[in-house]
């Protein structure tokens, strides 16, 4: 639905002269496709990590979270980017306004739970960023996916972009600390604090690896009892 926050000068801008009640309507429909979109994904995510479970005792996946981008960020990225603002130009040049952040136990859940994914039938991958294999200058990791899903309306399936990060337990933890930190106090990070969060970042990729380790010589010790 549309952002309370988001002004009506806005959504006239937006309107690009068209009237402001259709064009509000309009936007909320495509918002509501955007949330089928997450919806879609998340059960299949869902459905995958039950079926692993059910043949390998065991969970990949540790936790999914699902967003839909407001009004507002959309109208502040589209002006980022230098973009015109209009329904047209948001469609085409916004790919995140849907997403999904999945949160595995180790490393090679990620690209497990990627592989399971992109490969059904129904599943067209846009774009793949690997930020784990190549991380960013700050220590970020993550693997991000836009994907693009069917939403089945009553008219037929409508295609929809979902971006979808997969990343482990901790480089969520890291992630999530750096951007509050940022965040809020931009004009406070300065060059000694950036390196100190990517030292941290690389602390803790070392101990996912070690993590990762450990659990694979556990997994190859019961199977050859």
């Amino acid at each position: 639905m549309i952002d309370e926050k988001y002004s009506i000068n806005e959504l006239v801008d937006i309107a690009e002269g068209s009237d402001l009640e259709k064009i509000m309507k309009k936007f909320s429909t495509r918002m509501q496709l955007y949330s089928g979109g997450i919806k879609e994904i998340r059960t299949k995510l869902e459905i995958l990590d039950e079926e692993f479970k059910s043949k390998f005792s065991y969970n990949p996946i540790h936790n999914i979270e699902s967003r839909l981008k407001s009004m507002s960020s959309i109208v502040q990225k589209i002006k980022s980017k230098g973009l015109e603002i209009s329904i047209d130009s948001i469609t085409e040049n916004i790919t995140d306004i849907a997403g999904i952040r999945v949160i595995c136990n180790y490393i090679d859940d990620i690209y497990r739970v990627a592989e399971m994914l992109t490969v059904q039938d129904d599943i067209t991958v846009l774009q793949m960023r690997d930020y784990i294999k190549n991380p960013k200058s700050s220590g970020y990791k993550s693997l991000h996916l836009i994907v693009e899903v069917p939403v089945f309306l009553s008219t037929g399936p409508v295609p929809m972009p979902v971006e979808i990060q997969i990343r482990t337990i901790a480089m969520d933890f890291w992630a999530s600390l750096e951007h509050k930190l940022k965040y809020k106090n931009s004009n406070m990070v300065d060059d000694d604090l950036h390196e100190r969060l990517k030292k941290c970042a690389d602390e803790i990729s070392a101990i996912d690896y070690e993590m990762q380790d450990i659990h694979n010589t556990i997994n190859s010790r019961n199977k050859s009892e």
